[in-house]
């Protein structure tokens, strides 16, 4: 996430030479692609913290502050 990024809420994904833009309400890939695996580990961490990267990307925008996220165990 970016400080004041354009909406709608979503997360920006980087695995080796592969970017994506990852929705965060609909948990789908809005822009760029990557490997079905890491999408598959993507989108399943995204819908554990949902809740979390909501909260992110509120606080990014008002205050320019954001909370770490526990990654995939």
């Amino acid at each position: 996430m970016y400080f004041n990024d354009h909406n709608p809420p979503h997360f920006h994904v980087q695995y080796e030479s592969h970017r994506a833009q990852v929705a965060i309400q609909e948990l789908r890939l809005m822009n760029g692609e990557l490997p079905p695996r890491v999408r598959a580990l993507v989108l399943e961490w995204a819908d554990l913290h949902r809740n979390e990267l909501f909260a992110n990307w509120e606080s990014l925008r008002t205050t320019g502050t954001f909370e770490p996220i526990e990654p995939l165990a």
